[in-house]
This record gives structure tokens, sequence and C-alpha cells, in this order.
């Protein structure tokens, strides 16, 4: 189960990345994950719900889930295609002379903080002219 790994990696990177800004707590974290990235979700959502839980920066943080579809290139012919729908051999040409250009990735999109609350403008001293 390499989705608890990723899970540790995505809590580092967040928690690096909150204290370089002062952020104390984290709300969600959005991640695109490609069609064929080999990644199960509901593996990965059980492996985040049981990390961030330990975490004081993600504790209660959801983990929202951008799937991006995976396509592939012929090289013969420049056609464009779902990938999962033909696999290896383009639906346009018969080639298998293809690679994927999209659909493998793993990456983070958004983290999402509280919002602050704006402080209430200090009174100007007595006596001073707007």
């Amino acid at each position: 189960m390499h989705e608890l790994g990723i899970v540790f990696h995505i809590i580092r990177s967040v928690e690096e990345v909150g204290r370089q800004n002062g952020v104390s707590q984290v709300n969600a974290v959005t991640l695109e994950l490609g069609e064929v990235s080999g990644v199960l979700e509901d593996y990965l959502q059980d492996c985040w719900n049981w990390a961030a839980s330990k975490s004081d920066m993600l504790r209660g943080a959801k983990l929202q889930v951008v799937v991006i579809p995976a396509k592939t290139l012929c090289e013969n012919c420049g056609c464009v295609y779902p990938t999962v729908a033909h696999g290896r051999t383009c639906p346009a040409c018969g080639s298998g002379k293809t690679h994927l250009i999209q659909g493998n990735e793993t990456m983070i999109r958004d983290i999402t903080v509280p919002e602050e609350e704006e402080p209430e403008p200090p009174e100007p001293p007595a006596g001073t002219a707007l």
C-alpha cells in the first residue's frame, strides 16, 4: 500500500509550507490525482484520515481529490485520445507508437486555511484630523 507513503509526503509538504507561511491550521488539501496513477482513492482517504489526525496543523482537514483524466498521444497521427477507453493502441490509426501525456500525476493543487478575521482599524487619537 503506497498510499500511506503518499499521504506522509503530502502531510510533510503541507506542514512545511504552512510553517513557512505562519499557518497553524489547515481546513482542506486538494490533490490532483491521475486516472492511471495507480493510487486507490479509497485507501488514500483512509490513510489521510488516520495520518492527518496525528498532525496538529492538519487535524480535521479534508482531503479533496480531483481526478485528472488519462490522455495518450499517438506519435504517428498526432491523435490525443482517452487512455482508459483505448489503451496503448491509437483508435484513429491503429498505431502502437503512443505515449501517456496526462493522467499519471499526483500533485497538491490547493491548501485551504481558515479565513482570518479582519482586525478593526485602530481609533485615531482624539483631535487628529482624518
